[in-house]
C-alpha cells in the first residue's frame, strides 16, 4: 500500500510540475502529501533543484523561459502575476529587460527576491490579471499601460503594433479601454500616442479642413471622392496629376486591405500620378506639416 501511495504522489507531482513549466513549490509538495524529510531527500538525490526560497525545478536545474517566469511568480506568493517587461516577453510583443523579471503583487509589501523586481500594487484591478500558457500575467491592456511607464514612444508603438498583429488587442479597443484606467501611471502616455494614430474625421469634416490647406499651398480646390483609374480617392487634383489620400486608421489592417492599398498606389504611380498620404490627425492637429509638404511638392507637378 505504501508503494502505491508513494507512486501516486510522485505521479501527481510530475503532472503538476508539467503544468507549471517544470517548477514546484514547497507548499505544492506538502499539499501532495510529501514530508519535509521527503523533500530534503529529493533535493539530495537530484530530483528537486532549489531555484529560490521554497521553489524547486523538477528533474534538472535548467529552466525554460516559461519556467523562469513561473518560478518568479510563485516565489512572490498568492496573487502574484508577471507584469511590465516580462509580461511583454510572455505575450510576445517585445523584449524582456535582461537581468530582471517583473512581477506585480496586489498588496503593500517590501518583498525582495533576487533577480526579481517586485511591483507592490494594491490598486491593480483584479480583472487585469489573467493566465497565458498557464502563467499568471497582466492582460494585454494592462501590460501595455505598464509598458508606457518604461519605454520611449517608438518602442511602445512597436509593442502596440505587435499586440495588434497577434490579435491580442487592437488599438481602437485599447484606446476605449483606457477610459477605465484613468489616473493609472502610463495611461496618459499611451492615450496620447493612440490618439495621434487612431484619430478619425468624418468625410465632411475632412473636406472642410483639407481644402484651406491646399489653398494655402497654392493648389486649386481639389475634387473629392472621385474615381481615378478604377479607385476612389479622397482628393484629386486633375491638372496637377496629384492624388491625396487620408488615413484615419493607421493600425489593424488585414492583409487584403494592405494589398488593396498597395495596388491602388502602384496603379496611380505607374500612370505617372503623384500620390501623397496624410493622417486625419495631421490634417486636424498639424496642418502646418500638411501645408508644408503640399507647398514643397507643388513646383514638381504639372501646372505647378
Amino acid at each position: 500500500m505504501g508503494a502505491k501511495i508513494h507512486a501516486a504522489r510522485s505521479s501527481a507531482a510530475w503532472r503538476l510540475a508539467r503544468d507549471q513549466h517544470g517548477v514546484l513549490t514547497r507548499a505544492d509538495m506538502l499539499r501532495l502529501g510529501f514530508t519535509s524529510k521527503g523533500i530534503r531527500h529529493r533535493i539530495a538525490s537530484g530530483r528537486l533543484h532549489p531555484v529560490a526560497g521554497g521553489i524547486y525545478a523538477v528533474g534538472r536545474p535548467e529552466l525554460t523561459p516559461n519556467g523562469r517566469w513561473m518560478a518568479a511568480v510563485l516565489a512572490c506568493g498568492d496573487g502574484a502575476a508577471l507584469s511590465h517587461r516580462s509580461a511583454v516577453g510572455l505575450w510576445g510583443i517585445g523584449q524582456e529587460k535582461k537581468g530582471r523579471i517583473d512581477v506585480s503583487i496586489r498588496r503593500r509589501s517590501r518583498l525582495e527576491r533576487p533577480g526579481i523586481k517586485v511591483h507592490a500594487r494594491p490598486s491593480l484591478p483584479q480583472g487585469s490579471v489573467t493566465r497565458h500558457l498557464g502563467i499568471p500575467v497582466t492582460d494585454p491592456v494592462q501590460t501595455l499601460i505598464d509598458l508606457a511607464t518604461e519605454l520611449p514612444p517608438l518602442r511602445l508603438e512597436r509593442s502596440v503594433n505587435e499586440a495588434d498583429k497577434r490579435d491580442l488587442v487592437d488599438p481602437e479597443t485599447l484606446r476605449r479601454a483606457l477610459d477605465s484606467y484613468v489616473g493609472m501611471p502610463g495611461v496618459k502616455t499611451l492615450r496620447t500616442m493612440l490618439d495621434r494614430h487612431t484619430f478619425r474625421l468624418s468625410d465632411s469634416d475632412l473636406e472642410v479642413l483639407f481644402r484651406p490647406l491646399a489653398e494655402a499651398a497654392g493648389l486649386p480646390v481639389p475634387l473629392t471622392k472621385r474615381w481615378v483609374l478604377g479607385y476612389e480617392v479622397d482628393f484629386w487634383f486633375p491638372r496637377q496629376c496629384l492624388v491625396v489620400e487620408t488615413d484615419g486608421l493607421r493600425y489593424h489592417r488585414t492583409a487584403s486591405q494592405q494589398a488593396r492599398m498597395a495596388r491602388r498606389d502602384q496603379t496611380h504611380s505607374a500612370a505617372g500620378l503623384r500620390v501623397l498620404r496624410f493622417t486625419h490627425w495631421q490634417i486636424a492637429h498639424a496642418p502646418d506639416e500638411v501645408t508644408d509638404v503640399l507647398r514643397r511638392i507643388r513646383p514638381h507637378l504639372p501646372g505647378g
